[in-house]
């Protein structure tokens, strides 16, 4: 059982399960309902508005179904919209309405803020090495994965 302590899946599982403690918390007490998924779909839309589902689901690396349950809360919670695309009148683009920009503004410096305490115990040379291991790792496994992150050039 010791082992188990020393493997990086169960790690990596404990470390997620603080993170999104943490982005919870904050986000409670700065008054917010929006989870890390959320976030992460609002900050992909501030730099690649109009895009569609798809391609949003592969800007933050998550599959296409979770996608369109977190653009129908985002959406009830008057944060983005979705339109008729003008390349493809099947297709639905996503966009932030004004509100989204705002909350997201708003938030935003707070999320940056809890990184550190998700890090905790580490000083700040230790977290850019974890930070820079992590993306490494990342990186040479993303095709591995269930939902590879992809960019809006490889779409």
């Amino acid at each position: 059982m010791n082992d188990l302590y020393r493997m990086a899946g169960h790690l990596i599982r404990r470390l997620n399960q603080i993170s999104i403690s943490v982005f919870t918390e904050k986000m409670k007490d700065a008054g917010f309902d929006l989870t890390p998924v959320q976030f992460g779909a609002l900050a992909a839309l501030q730099t690649h508005p109009d895009v569609d589902q798809a391609t949003l689901a592969g800007l933050i690396a998550h599959d296409r179904v979770t996608m369109g349950a977190v653009l129908d809360r985002l959406q009830n919670k008057g944060l983005v919209e979705r339109k008729i695309s003008p390349r493809d009148r099947r297709a639905r683009v996503i966009s932030l309405t004004d509100q989204g920009k705002q909350v997201l503004e708003t938030v935003t410096p707070i999320v940056w803020a809890l990184q550190d305490e998700i890090l905790t115990g580490l000083n700040p040379q230790e977290q850019t090495e974890l930070l820079r291991l992590m993306r490494k790792a990342a990186d040479a496994g993303n095709a591995r994965s269930r939902a590879p992150l992809q960019s809006p050039q490889q779409k």
